[in-house]
């Protein structure tokens, strides 16, 4: 059995979640046990459909269980401290600002299964939130420097995507207007579970790479907030320009 962690932003609540996506997306997956750290944008969004899609959801965030009341009421997930979210898990998506992940818990990953799959799904905004990264500022992709943060592998997804298109848009297999979502990452079976919740989720799936090829989907590429089909997104990621943009820097 699984388990997803995410860490987000506050929360935004969509009433109609229940009734747009219960049925199939095409993919038929492993019921997985999901924690989710952070209850925001894309964190919120992707414990409304994880849990309706039949998952087990825990969710944590930077502020205490005690303030995922509502959350909780609404999905049926549960709620744990953002240290303790990640015991037992297979899958843990970090989704928090970027400046936020040096405050990650200390060995909050110690309690999670051997094999652990770690996501990213965090984007850097100097000017707008984050500040100044020196280290990303030199030319290190987002990710890696989470990676380096937490000590352990992440593979890179969910950072591009409107987060209510997490449910208005999530399509079954066969759909002809279904979205691509690229992800990268240095272990293939990692980035192979990734992909699969992706698809599962109503997305198709696209290889973007290894983590050192991520800032092909960093804010300011043709494929970050670009809604798609795989091929598109497959076009947008060659595309990239490897040099950051003055707007994407601090």
């Amino acid at each position: 059995m699984l388990a997803v962690v995410f860490w987000s932003l506050p929360s935004i609540k969509q009433e109609f979640v229940g009734s747009l996506f219960e049925g199939p997306s095409g993919v038929e997956g492993e019921i997985m046990k999901i924690a989710i750290i952070g209850a925001g944008n894309i964190g919120g969004n992707l414990t409304r459909r994880l849990t309706s899609l039949g998952h087990e959801v825990t969710v944590a965030n930077s502020r205490g269980p005690e303030t995922l009341a509502e959350l909780v009421a609404e999905t049926g997930a549960s709620a744990a401290d953002a240290g303790e979210a990640a015991e037992g898990a297979d899958l843990v998506v970090v989704t928090i600002p970027e400046c936020k992940v040096p405050l990650l818990p200390v060995g909050f990953l110690d309690g999670a299964n051997e094999e652990v799959v770690v996501v990213d799904t965090g984007n850097y905004y100097p000017q707008q939130r984050d500040g100044l990264i020196a280290a990303i500022e030199d030319g290190l992709t987002e990710s890696r420097w989470v990676s380096n943060q937490i000590g352990f592998p992440v593979v890179k997804a969910f950072n591009g995507i409107y987060a209510p298109n997490l449910i208005k848009r999530a399509r079954p297999k066969e759909a002809t207007d279904r979205l691509a979502l690229p992800v990268a990452g240095d272990d293939p079976r990692a980035k192979n579970v990734v992909m699969d919740l992706i698809e599962e989720l109503g997305f198709d799936a696209v290889d973007a790479g290894s983590i050192d090829e991520s800032w092909r989907q960093q804010p300011g590429t043709p494929v970050y907030g670009m809604d798609a089909d795989g091929d598109s997104v497959r076009q947008a990621l060659a595309d990239a320009q490897s040099v950051r943009m003055p707007e994407w820097r601090a």
